[in-house]
């Protein structure tokens, strides 16, 4: 067996997968494609894959039981190396896969066809594939059929990021956050964790905005959300949720535990204005609420609770 070789560009390629944060959970969206793929080319299995680090996990599966392979394993970790359709048509035949576990055993691949998905960049984030447990020739009509299908696979990906990233800033908005937040506090009430919610408002933001002009504006908030994503892990929730407001949702986290990355946060922010030729300074106030896993609090509670506390330390200030 072959596993994949890693392409060149895969850290800038795990990087956007990172920033995305695409949840492992399967979209209905997503199904309708795979069961289009599944009927029109008579195969036992169809799916969309987002190939990460050490796995690939199903967006969309039908034909398999499975969530997620092991990426050394996989097929679609061969298919993302190119622009054009992977296809083997009989894997029992090609030494690169006849001893793969995926092939000696179930779902016991024969055959294989798969065409990247790409967003901005070219990043090749995963695959429409098909695959079927009989080796079968693919002709020409059929790539181009599946090339098809791999688009409006990559269009309701892009589609459904777009719904969920704010455009400016390019981290999570008010719905990615909702979405995003759901996971974060189950898995806290499920492992009995705390978690940590901060509110953050850019003080003056209106003075940038009248003095140096919206351009300079949407400098001020893309920075910020920068200096957010270095400061903070890559496991908390960052979100742009109103006009100059900000929130990072910290899982297992206290308030003592939180005071690390902020105090880290204000120190960058501190060098930001130091060191900058920007004509404007960043200045923000900051609310921080600790959460006990017990509690029901819907996204709305968590909310309010960190924007009372923000203001009380805006006012503080």
């Amino acid at each position: 067996m072959q596993p994949a070789p890693i392409p060149i560009n895969d850290d800038y390629r795990l990087s956007v997968l990172q920033t995305l944060k695409l949840l492992a959970t399967p979209e209905e969206r997503f199904d309708r494609v795979t069961r289009l793929a599944k009927r029109m080319f008579s195969v036992d299995i169809s799916m969309v894959s987002i190939v990460e680090r050490d796995r690939q996990w199903f967006k969309s599966c039908v034909g398999l039981d499975a969530t997620e392979t092991a990426r050394d394993i996989s097929f679609c970790g061969h298919a993302i190396l190119g622009d054009e359709p992977f296809i083997i048509s009989d894997a029992l035949s090609d030494e690169r896969f006849s001893d793969n576990p995926l092939v000696v055993s179930k779902p016991n691949i024969r055959f294989y066809a798969g065409v990247p998905i790409k967003l901005a960049d070219n990043v090749k984030v995963g695959t429409l594939c098909i695959i079927d447990s009989k080796p079968r020739h693919f002709s020409d009509q059929e790539v181009q059929d599946l090339i098809d299908l791999a688009k409006l696979a990559e269009d309701e990906l892009i589609a459904s990021l777009e719904s969920t990233i704010d455009e400016l800033t390019q981290i999570s908005n008010r719905r990615g956050f909702n979405i995003l937040a759901d996971k974060v506090i189950n898995r806290c009430r499920f492992a009995m964790e705390p978690y940590t919610m901060a509110s953050f408002d850019l003080n003056h933001f209106k003075l940038i905005n009248d003095t140096y002009g919206h351009g300079q504006g949407d400098a001020a908030l893309v920075i910020f959300a920068r200096l957010l994503v270095e400061n903070f892990r890559d496991s908390d929730v960052i979100a742009r949720i109103g006009g100059d407001e900000f929130v990072v949702l910290m899982s297992g986290t206290t308030g003592l535990d939180a005071k690390f990355p902020l105090t880290r946060f204000k120190d960058q922010i501190t060098m930001f204005n130091n060191s900058s030729d920007s004509e404007f300074e960043l200045s923000y106030s900051v609310g921080v609420v600790c959460f006990s896993p017990l509690e029901k609090l819907s996204h709305s509670d968590l909310l309010a609770k960190a924007d009372l506390a923000m203001y009380a330390s805006k006012q503080a200030n």
